[in-house]
């Protein structure tokens, strides 16, 4: 089976199960300010696994996009990329490990077809200091399974990773762990806070015969061994305790989560143990080959890093990062460019990323439309990426090279190559080790030290700005507030989904709105904008508000939010809606205030009038607008 087989076929199995598909979340999580990006299939659905409702039911199914920036340089191996999908079902308070166990490993066995004979699985050998008990519920379930497959079911308990590189499996085939197969938001069980809820969990594991132990890991392979032999396919959580203040009580209603990577169980179904080589990654790699005119075998580190970070490139674009200097945008760009960098190891020197990112789109347009409706959008942003980029490289390199002379690079260096050569500090650092040069042991505290001047001094330029960009909370403000969404509206129905707030500022004179588009309007463009921005003053909509669930608000409503906004479990929701229809016009999330009509911006015979259009950053536009 190709991935794209498998992602249909997992929704299948499991619709016959009563689970009920949920579109993925967006890359940048609307609803968790403690991280930059979804990272699990988990992380959407964590309200809902603590007992929030969730509307869709009880029992869920998805293929969640995720990115974990901090494998970037985990980046080259076999089996790790910094994008994936996660295969996920869930049970929320519904069944529990018999049904989840059996499913899953019908699934992989009957469905995917994998052999019974190569699978392995851990399970948690208990903590007895918290009264945890080893998990041999989920053990017999497994026993069970594998005796009717033929395969011997030995159980034999490892203790801990350390253990396992010393001693190897032991011929076992249910395998216990204590430092592993624990489930909590903050670890292991021991770290868990009072009112936190946990459990243990089930690791699935595939052996590929054919590689061969590297002893760099340890003396003897294991399931958790990191030299490329066995890989994890996928993880049964089952959240069934609470801590309280006299310890771990069960939860009255207890949940499952499965998530399964797509392109490891992919790589399993072609029985390649080079996660690279399968259906969602192969054709870019023909693609680099031929751009290139080598092979894979002979630059496969090379090969798999551009092939890894432009996929994730491409669907952080598809969801209105736009590569920058902070946050997302600050990875999207490392990514972005380490990309480039590597295509130079490939002798590539000519622009290349959109034929690249054409091959990724290819591959998952039937199964994520957006991206097909949104293709030329990401082209744009990341060609404007390349080029910015290609135009600084070359002597970005030379520089470094002369600084490399002069002595080990500092701090100061590197801080120079970042402001003035748009050098992450990652990549001036890998650069130095690569071209063998020495780096200051302190470049960092002085790297930092420079940073937080130049922060300090764009703070100072910065005054008296209300939440939500308000200059005020005067009448006019809250005219030019409610314009905004109507604009926002408008520019969305005339360029595209695409279009993404990155923010916006209102003075007593004009309203500010930035947003990701990658090119100049046009003047008709900007004036069917204005005409349907009067249209809705005209039309005098109401304004309302009520409180919602983020996740409700954001994914089941629809509800519009500014990038990069962090959001609490509950959000005010703004509708602007015709007199006598149910369907809003506008809907957004926002914190107010504005005024209760729009017609009341059409008071005294004003009208909506785009004063300017203009470039913000690289793939972000600016309008200014005013009431005249």
């Amino acid at each position: 089976m190709t991935a794209q087989e498998i992602r249909r076929a997992y929704i299948e199995f499991f619709k016959k199960q009563r689970h009920q598909p949920i579109p993925r979340a967006l890359l940048v999580p609307q609803n968790d300010p403690t991280t930059l990006f979804t990272g699990s299939g988990m992380q959407p659905l964590l309200p809902y696994l603590l007992g929030q409702e969730h509307p869709a039911g009880q029992r869920l199914v998805d293929s969640q996009t995720c990115l974990r920036a901090q494998d970037i340089d985990e980046v080259g191996d076999n089996r790790h990329t910094t994008f994936f999908e996660m295969l996920g079902n869930w049970s929320l308070g519904d069944y529990f490990k018999q049904e989840q166990i059996n499913w899953v490993w019908g699934f992989l066995t009957e469905t995917v077809g994998l052999d019974p004979q190569r699978i392995y699985v851990s399970c948690f050998s208990g903590l007895p200091s918290a009264k945890i008990p080893k998990d041999r519920d989920s053990a017999a379930i497994w026993s069970e399974i594998f005796t009717a497959a033929g395969v011997e079911p030995k159980q034999v308990d490892i203790g801990t990773v350390e253990n396992g590189a010393k001693n190897g499996n032991r011929a076992g085939r249910i395998l216990f762990y204590a430092d592993k197969n624990w489930w909590s938001r903050s670890g292991s069980a021991e770290s868990m806070p009072i009112g936190e809820p946990g459990g243990p969990d089930s690791e699935l594991f595939y052996l590929f015969p054919q590689v061969k132990h590297d002893p760099a890991y340890g003396e003897h392979c294991h399931v958790n061994c990191d030299c490329g032999r066995y890989i994890e396919l996928g993880n049964c959580v089952f959240m069934e305790y609470l801590r309280t203040d006299q310890g771990f009580v069960k939860l009255p209603k207890q949940n499952v989560d499965y998530g399964g990577g797509l392109e490891r169980i992919a790589a399993a179904a072609i029985d390649n143990p080079d996660v690279y080589r399968s259906s969602l990654m192969w054709p870019v790699i023909e693609v680099l080959q031929k751009i290139s005119a080598k092979t894979y075998e002979a630059h496969t580190t090379s090969m798999r890093v551009i092939t890894d970070h432009l996929r994730a490139a491409t669907f952080l674009a598809l969801d209105g990062v736009v590569p920058s200097n902070k946050e997302q945008g600050y990875v999207m760009r490392r990514l972005v460019r380490r990309a480039i960098r590597f295509a130079f190891e490939l002798g590539i020197e000519q622009n290349f990323i959109e034929e690249v990112t054409v091959a990724v789109a290819d591959i998952y347009h039937d199964d994520y439309p957006e991206l097909a409706t949104s293709r030329q959008r990401i082209i744009d942003v990341l060609n404007r990426e390349e080029k910015l980029f290609r135009q600084t490289l070359r002597k970005g390199l030379k520089q470094l090279d002369k600084l490399g002379l002069a002595g080990q690079l500092d701090g100061d260096a590197i801080f120079m190559l970042y402001d003035t050569y748009g050098f992450p500090f990652e990549l001036s650092t890998e650069e130095t080790f690569a071209r063998g040069l020495k780096l200051d042991p302190k470049w960092r505290t002085v790297f930092d030290a420079r940073m937080d001047q130049q922060r300090r001094r764009s703070q100072t330029a910065a005054k008296g700005a209300f939440k939500g960009g308000l200059g005020g909370h005067g009448d006019i403000h809250k005219k030019y507030h409610t314009a905004t969404h109507l604009l926002y509206k408008a520019l969305r129905e005339t360029l595209g989904d695409g279009v993404i707030q990155h923010g916006s500022n209102i003075t007593e004179e004009r309203l500010r709105f930035d947003f990701s588009y990658p090119q100049k309007l046009t003047p008709e463009q900007l004036s069917t904008i204005e005409d349907k921005v009067n249209e809705q003053i005209a039309r005098d909509l109401i304004v309302s508000w009520s409180e919602y669930p983020t996740d409700v608000a954001l994914n089941q409503m629809g509800a519009l939010g500014a990038f990069g906004d962090r959001y609490g479990s509950k959000v005010k929701v703004y509708s602007m809606t015709p007199p006598g229809d149910d369907t809003p016009y506008s809907l957004e999330v926002c914190g107010g205030p504005h005024v209760n009509h729009t017609g009341e911006l059409a008071a005294g015979g004003l009208a909506f009038k785009i004063i300017k259009e203009e470039s913000s950053s690289a793939g972000i536009r600016r309008i200014k607008a005013a009431l005249r």
